[in-house]
């Protein structure tokens, strides 16, 4: 087909899929899964509370959408399991993995406990991997799947005081591109590194003016996101727009790696 004739518009469309969105009742999370809803896609969502993930699902119900709840923690190896039997069960299949849930320990390294170590790595890297592999021969049998797994753009710099959360993001970039290289040419695995986002994970932080200002100016753009700009760089490596695209990082940071 040329390029006078490809269709664009509709290689963004996700219509009729069915995509997995963990930490998906708020922030970015809730962002992407309304945005894919958006885009024709049926939807479940996971998180740990299910009122929340309820709230949502009405949300994509009010706009049309179809999507699901299924209360889920990523650290829970066999809830993993259940979202993944309750998806196919309800929908039929599973074409989109979005691994978005994340633990954002902080604190400084030097007084960091085995405990919190742990929490942070089964969170942010553990349930990550396991969702994508008990998701995996699903995604097999699918005609367009894609796994998106949202990191950081700390995963590239680090973060003081928050060395076990962007650790854990590094040590998943390098597992996307683990996936990648041993689930192509089939499997599509991807990662997005968000900057900073107007998020509850970042509030508390933003709140606090000094640190505000520091974070506005250390990115090109002079502003923190909201978290509908993450929708564009989350279709766009879940969608037949990125058919080439494996083993990628999209840095959606506002230019602070810059």
């Amino acid at each position: 087909m040329s390029d006078q004739t490809h269709p664009v518009r509709p290689s963004f469309e996700l219509t009729d899929r069915v995509a997995i969105v963990t930490g998906g009742s708020r922030g970015l999370g809730r962002a992407i899964a309304r945005g894919f809803a958006a885009a024709g896609a049926r939807v479940v969502v996971a998180s740990r509370k299910a009122e929340a993930c309820e709230a949502v699902v009405a949300e994509i119900a009010a706009d049309g959408g179809e999507a699901l709840a299924v209360p889920t923690h990523v650290g829970r190896p066999d809830q993993l399991t259940a979202l993944v039997e309750t998806t196919v069960e309800h929908f039929g299949g599973i074409d989109v993995v979005v691994n978005n849930a994340a633990n954002p320990l902080g604190g400084p390294l030097g007084e960091m406990t085995p405990e919190a170590f742990e929490a942070g790595f089964r969170a942010n890297v553990q349930g990550p991997i396991l969702l994508a592999v008990a998701a995996l021969p699903h995604l097999r049998a699918s005609s367009s799947p894609s796994v998106v797994n949202v990191i950081t753009a700390g995963a590239f710099a680090g973060a003081e005081y928050l060395g076990i959360y962007t650790g854990a993001k590094a040590a998943m970039w390098n597992f996307t591109r683990t996936m990648a290289k041993e689930w192509a040419p089939h499997v599509r695995v991807n990662a997005i590194a968000p900057g900073p986002f107007d998020t509850d994970m970042m509030r508390a932080t933003l709140d606090e003016p000094e640190f505000h200002q520091r974070i506005v100016d250390a990115t090109l753009m002079r502003r923190v996101a909201d978290p509908s700009e993450i929708v564009g760089a989350a279709l766009f490596l879940a969608s037949d727009a990125s058919t080439y695209v494996t083993g990628s990082c999209l840095t959606v940071d506002g230019g602070l790696l810059a």
